[in-house]
């Protein structure tokens, strides 16, 4: 379990992953800036648009050009600081074995990741699942730039799954819906 000091910490190391690990410039050289897909909208903007429960990724974890892209971007966008390189752990949970904090749904996740747990919860979504290692989710709905880059980051992440199969998705029925589960704040 975090102490109460490298708890208060973690949005300040996090502040300063992704204002360092952020570009500010064009990609490397060697590497070109994908263009959005068409129809691409920021996070923000697909989920105040789409009903909960509603939100879907298009993309399959076994498509390896979807999934070098969204690993790209989970780095790109500083995931790899809190999560680990390849969303094994580290300061924050682990994104590949079987207990989601908040749900493994697509929807869940991408409204999670785009709101931060703490507007998760204000939106009804409650905790279903304890790590040791948990602090508050931040933000990254103005970080990550299109939803179709947050698939990608999602489709990564779900191509590095080391939990049980019948987990792998969550349950869409306990995230928004279950009753609170009181597992302590964040």
């Amino acid at each position: 379990m975090l102490n109460k000091a490298v708890a208060a910490s973690l949005p300040v190391i996090f502040a300063a992953a992704v204002l360092l690990g952020t570009p500010t410039s064009s990609p490397a050289a060697g590497e070109t800036a994908a263009a959005p897909a068409a129809g691409a909208i920021p996070p923000l903007e697909r989920i105040k648009a789409t009903p909960k429960g509603q939100l879907k990724n298009p993309y399959q974890d076994s498509d390896k050009t979807v999934v070098e892209e969204g690993r790209k971007l989970f780095l790109r966008a500083s995931c790899n600081g809190c999560h680990g390189g390849s969303g094994g752990g580290g300061m924050c949970p682990p994104l590949t074995n079987d207990t989601w904090v908040y749900g493994g749904d697509d929807d869940t996740l991408f409204r999670l990741v785009t709101e931060g747990s703490d507007a998760l919860q204000k939106d009804g979504y409650h905790r279903i699942g304890k790590e040791n290692v948990v602090g508050p989710m931040m933000p990254f709905g103005t970080i990550v730039k299109t939803d179709d880059d947050l698939w990608k980051i999602i489709t990564f992440i779900r191509s590095n799954w080391r939990g049980s199969e019948a987990n792998k998705f969550g349950d869409a029925s306990k995230s928004a819906t279950a009753a609170p589960v009181d597992v302590g704040k964040h």
